[in-house]
């Protein structure tokens, strides 16, 4: 009686089993076959990204040169203002050029975001060099004659 009882239970979990991985089968076929049918649209990237990426989005690309190399300080300002760009360095010549191309829709965007650039660059140059002044400061402490006491001095303290 226990043997039987024992058989049947081995038997069914052995069906059911065949029947969940038929079912997954079927399932992962049907899901393929949807994915094969359906048009899936890539994930749109923004911000900084390839030059093939960004003509691959299908949309106009524009491109301007730039001769600094304050690339990281541009790359913040125009993430804050949600442009889609990619930066190229042409090392044809000395010292290297960087293209930025963007989005034409992005015309407006990147022009504010330039300005913004601009005048962030135009104040750094204004502003005095701080290792100058350490040096100069350093300068001036060693300049500066060192005092010394007697031990009889130090009694009288």
């Amino acid at each position: 009686m226990q043997e039987e009882v024992e058989n049947r239970t081995i038997n069914l979990v052995i069906s059911t089993s065949k029947l969940t991985s038929r079912n997954m089968l079927k399932l992962m076929q049907k899901a393929i076959k949807y994915l094969k049918n359906e048009k899936i649209k890539p994930e749109v990237q923004h911000g900084k990204q390839s030059v093939k990426k960004l003509i691959g989005q299908n949309q106009r690309v524009s491109s301007i040169e730039i001769a600094n190399t304050q690339i990281k300080d541009f790359e913040r300002i125009a993430r804050k203002y949600g442009v889609d760009f990619a930066i190229k360095k042409d090392r044809s010549e000395m010292p290297p050029k960087y293209f930025v191309f963007f989005k034409a829709k992005d015309a407006d965007a990147l022009t504010a975001a330039f300005k913004e650039f601009s005048a962030k660059s135009m104040q750094k140059t204004k502003r005095p060099s701080i290792l100058k002044e350490l040096y100069r400061l350093k300068e001036k402490v060693a300049s500066i004659p060192k005092k010394t006491r007697n031990k009889n001095q130090e009694r009288d303290l």
